[in-house]
């Protein structure tokens, strides 16, 4: 998607004002300029000289010429958003029959858009969807959504104070996920104080360790000895091209948002990530017209990959949506479970373990099926993962 962001970009700032690759004006800020001389024309038609007509007649020609060449501009990288959007997308995707028909999966449906609108903090557009929809989301739910969000914008303007009430009343919960977000939660805090320009607040962040943060030495020690030993590089200055630069980045505050944002959702069985914006990044992403495109290829071949409809392609996600490892074995096609793991022999090949156990002789030694010279003990494999 690269390409066509780029295109794209390029045609928001040809459309925008004052913008373009000559710092033009746009076609709308050429036509406003215009039409305000010719205004002014109107209102004083009978004091204009020739003169003064030869001048307007030339200020009409050099708005109509830079009209021309925005247009040009503009119809350009059009055709150029175009090709790399249809090369991205070289396959047409199928018409499907309708999937949300039954009175059920229309509830469903509805209620996944009504619970995006409520984790995305739209909750003016939740509200409407609400009185034109048959969804119902209980008031509670929707008022901890309001709190996420007014937390997440306390945390915005670096409160840290609604964040760190929540937390305290959620210690438990925290703890037994192993989550770290209280204790950053007073890290920041205390990074805040340490770097107020007043000296004064060196004692104030130290009381504050004392007074807030014991309860959390145990678990992070040697974070403890961190914070307590960059004070020795105060000032800012000196701090920032110490081995403690990290304590003084902005990112250390900027990362309690999401982090806040996951923790809550646990608190509530839901996932860190928002379910139609995953979709829509893996989906729109490309990966809907790869999978159209090998079921194509297979349909005109007339070949089968599994009786499940599986394809032997793979997607490409990124980091943040891969959330497991899958393992398929590539002798029975069947993903391995807990009762049969993949193992890995000493070749390095990996394959299920009931496989393994068809490919054992008499002899107690395995046959790799893709090292046809090498012969190896069942003793000397070991599960993958």
């Amino acid at each position: 998607m690269d390409a066509s962001l780029k295109e794209l970009s390029k045609l928001e700032k040809l459309t925008a004002s004052s913008s373009g690759r000559n710092k033009a004006s746009s076609v709308s800020d050429s036509l406003d300029s215009l039409l305000v001389a010719l205004e002014s024309v109107r209102a004083n038609i009978d004091d204009i000289s020739e003169e003064a007509w030869e001048s307007i007649s030339q200020n009409i020609e050099a708005k109509k010429k830079e009209i021309d060449d925005r247009q040009k501009e503009i119809y350009s990288v059009t055709a150029k958003l175009g090709k790399a959007i249809d090369k991205k997308f070289p396959a047409t995707l199928p018409s499907y029959p309708d999937l949300f028909e039954s009175d059920a999966s229309i509830s469903a449906l509805e209620g996944a858009i009504a619970l995006h609108f409520l984790r995305t903090g739209q909750f003016e557009a939740a509200q409407a969807f609400f009185e034109e929809s048959n969804v119902d989301i209980p008031s509670e739910l929707r008022s901890q959504f309001i709190e996420l969000h007014s937390i997440l914008r306390a945390l915005r303007g670096q409160d840290i104070g609604p964040a760190l009430l929540w937390a305290s009343r959620h210690r438990e919960f925290l703890q037994s996920r192993g989550s770290p977000l209280e204790f950053y939660l007073h890290r920041s805090q205390y990074i805040r104080l340490l770097l107020s320009s007043h000296p004064a607040n060196f004692h104030d962040a130290v009381a504050y360790v004392k007074a807030q943060m014991r309860p959390f030495f145990q678990d992070h020690q040697a974070e403890f000895q961190r914070l307590m030993a960059c004070a020795v590089y105060l000032p800012l200055s000196r701090l920032q091209t110490s081995h403690y630069a990290d304590l003084a980045s902005p990112s250390l505050h900027f990362e309690l948002e999401p982090l806040f944002a996951k923790e809550y959702c646990a608190s509530l069985g839901m996932s860190r990530q928002v379910p139609l914006r995953v979709v829509g990044d893996i989906g729109g992403g490309g990966a809907l017209a790869k999978i159209e495109k090998c079921r194509r290829v297979m349909r005109e071949r007339k070949s089968e990959w599994s009786q499940r409809d599986e394809l032997p392609i793979e997607i490409n996600l990124a980091p943040e949506n891969q959330y497991h490892s899958i393992f398929t074995c590539p002798v029975s096609k069947e993903q391995s479970t807990e009762h049969n793991p993949p193992m890995m022999m000493t070749c390095g090949h990996v394959v299920a373990r009931d496989s393994l156990q068809k490919l054992a002789k008499s002899s107690g030694r395995v046959k790799c099926p893709y090292c046809p010279t090498e012969s190896l003990s069942s003793s000397a494999l070991q599960v993958y993962f």
